[in-house]
């Protein structure tokens, strides 16, 4: 769980800091429902870019945001639909869309979730920690951002081989940027500098998502409603939902999983991992290029007993597919294959894990003879906005994209996407899941292999507790805006 024990000497300069910084703080309630926002923090919204570093963007750390570089508000929550000629299959993949946070990610919510529990208790303090975001890419982004808009310095942590556009972001915004070895698989290296950092510096602060459940509640409280929300929009009477399905990452949107178990309790949870490194599949090992993924490891913050299966997606499938759906040649080929010219003008919206996710649910549908009754979720995490130099590297690797490639790669990956690489989960296999989370957070990491235990054991008990602090912290936000004087109603 959280820990909300109160520090009042730093709580009042928290406090103090928020007000010289003009900072209100959004509740879990109001980034969920943001009708709920007040009309004076609407009015500032609507003279606001959606990346400008202003505190009043924290309202817009929600899936609702109007679909808009500036200016705008909040409708519901950003989505699109693949359809069946793109998917091969009959069932419904709704994929909710990241690209409409600030900093273009839903990242930010996770960053969010992290360090408001800090800020509005005072075990963080703004005025003379500086807030490290340990990450493969836009956790870190998103950290740097929100620690701007609170007004306090940020150390971002990621591999040397992410992509330059998010270098480049983070030059500008970060007080720090430290680069580790390697890319997607090397988590260890980004936990070694963490543990580094917190042995020579007194003034750092970690906030982890791949252990910080504020990760896990953000997208609990959020994601997951913000799913049933569309849901009871677009189902009829003889529709279900099968599942929620994503690639692995931090597991924070699996959270969203739990909810919708909660209020469609026959769904399932699918968990995607690149083949190049099948850690869940058989506590496995690799290299892979599908960014935005981290693994060789089992975050802390994965209810893993809630899982249901492992699928494999080939990072070669994601890496051609994203050319198919960004090439002008491959959205030529879709459009005269029947695709809607809107979905194909809508394909940019998925970066490389957004298109994994889409695979991981293509092979969803087919493993389980999905109908048109029943949907599938999922997410893109970002867009192709944050991988144009991606597309470069590839055109000077293998190429200008033709047709010829358009038809491979649709028919191949696509149409022909197979259910190999799929494993439902017995009871046992998600034991051995989990219990891969002691070698990372019991022998590296310091972490109590009792709670590891209870995650386990008290299922229900343990993962409902968590849950249950939402309520709380939202209690807590309402008095640290009270405290500061710029309460609006």
């Amino acid at each position: 769980m959280l820990n909300l024990d109160i520090n009042e000497k730093t709580l009042n300069r928290s406090v103090l800091r928020a007000r010289e910084q003009n900072v209100i703080i959004p509740s879990f309630q109001q980034l969920r429902n943001p009708g709920s926002i007040p009309d004076d923090v609407n009015s500032k919204l609507n003279k606001t870019k959606l990346w400008d570093v202003d505190p009043i963007n924290l309202f817009r750390v929600t899936w609702k945001n109007e679909p808009r570089e500036h200016g705008g508000l909040f409708g519901k929550a950003n989505y699109l639909e693949i359809p069946e000629s793109l998917s091969g299959v009959e069932a419904r993949i709704v994929v909710m869309t990241g690209k409409w946070f600030p900093t273009g990610s839903h990242k930010v919510g996770a960053t969010f979730g992290c360090i408001i529990p800090g800020l509005v208790t005072g075990q963080f303090d703004p005025t003379i920690q500086k807030a490290v975001w340990p990450s493969t890419g836009n956790f870190c982004r998103g950290g740097a951002y929100i620690s701007s808009l609170l007004g306090c310095e940020s150390i971002a942590i990621l591999p040397e081989e992410m992509t330059d556009e998010r270098f480049a972001w983070l030059d500008a915004i970060a007080g720090e940027v430290i680069k580790t070895p390697g890319g997607e698989s090397n988590i260890k290296e980004i936990y070694d500098k963490c543990k580094e950092l917190e042995q020579t510096r007194d003034e750092v602060c970690i906030f982890n998502q791949f252990e910080n459940f504020g990760n896990y509640l953000w997208h609990y409280a959020v994601t997951g409603p913000a799913f049933e929300e569309i849901l009871n929009d677009l189902m009829k009477e003889k529709d279900s939902l099968a599942g929620l399905v994503t690639m692995s990452g931090s597991a924070g949107t699996a959270a969203s999983g739990d909810y919708l178990k909660q209020k469609f309790p026959l769904s399932k949870i699918a968990v995607g991992e690149p083949v190049q490194c099948p850690t869940m599949m058989l506590n496995g090992f690799g290299e892979h290029l599908i960014e935005g993924i981290g693994d060789k490891h089992i975050p802390w913050i994965h209810n893993v007993r809630n899982t249901d299966m492992v699928i494999g997606i080939d990072d070669n499938a994601c890496t051609n597919l994203i050319r198919l759906f960004n090439e002008p040649a491959g959205k030529e080929f879709l459009i005269k294959e029947g695709i809607p010219e809107q979905t194909v003008n809508q394909l940019d919206l998925a970066g490389l894990s957004g298109v994994g996710n889409i695979l991981s649910a293509i092979k969803f549908c087919k493993y389980y003879e999905l109908t048109k009754h029943d949907f599938v979720v999922t997410v893109l995490t970002d867009s192709m906005e944050l991988y144009k130099s991606r597309l470069e590297e590839y055109n000077n690797l293998y190429g200008a994209y033709t047709r010829e490639t358009a038809i491979a790669d649709y028919n191949r990956y696509l149409l022909g996407a197979a259910t190999d690489n799929m494993a439902e989960l017995s009871y046992y296999d998600k034991k051995r899941v989990h219990n891969l989370k002691y070698f990372t957070w019991v022998e590296q990491q310091g972490k109590n292999a009792e709670e590891l235990n209870d995650q386990w054991y008290d299922h229900n008990g343990y993962w409902g507790a968590i849950q249950g602090q939402i309520e709380d912290i939202d209690n807590l936000i309402r008095e640290f805006n009270d405290k500061t004087g710029l309460t609006v109603e």
